[in-house]
């Protein structure tokens, strides 16, 4: 038997809920009922069982490129239109790695951890 992920742990120097409510926006999930703005921890569960998103209060900034980062693919809309969608949540724009055939774009999340967002279904 090997272990399964239960959860991946963001750290954040901000409100965990504020955090939280950006990726579950972003994502189309809940946060848990019992999250409330100033937690010092908020959950978003995946209604399929997969790993929950667990966001933390932690004293130190982030101070470096994260070593491990999601990579998105839009459903039901475009790359371009996910990318302003995040945006207009409260995401930064890092870099666009696009070319004709495929690529992604670079975001941040609020507390700047990094994601990518590559071609969807529609594109």
């Amino acid at each position: 038997m090997h272990p399964a992920i239960h959860s991946i742990t963001f750290d954040c120097t901000g409100d965990p809920y504020d955090l939280g409510l950006f990726w579950s926006e972003l994502l189309g999930r809940p946060l848990a009922d019992d999250d409330k703005p100033g937690d010092p921890e908020a959950l978003i569960a995946d209604p399929d069982g997969g790993p929950r998103l667990l966001f933390v209060r932690v004293p130190e900034g982030k101070t470096a490129k994260n070593r491990i980062h999601f990579d998105l693919r839009p459903t039901g809309r475009t790359r371009a239109a996910e990318v302003e969608r995040a945006l207009a949540l409260g995401a930064t724009l890092i870099a666009d790695h696009t070319r004709p055939d495929g690529g992604w774009f670079l975001l941040a999340d609020p507390e700047g951890n990094e994601f990518c967002v590559e071609r969807g279904d529609s594109d």
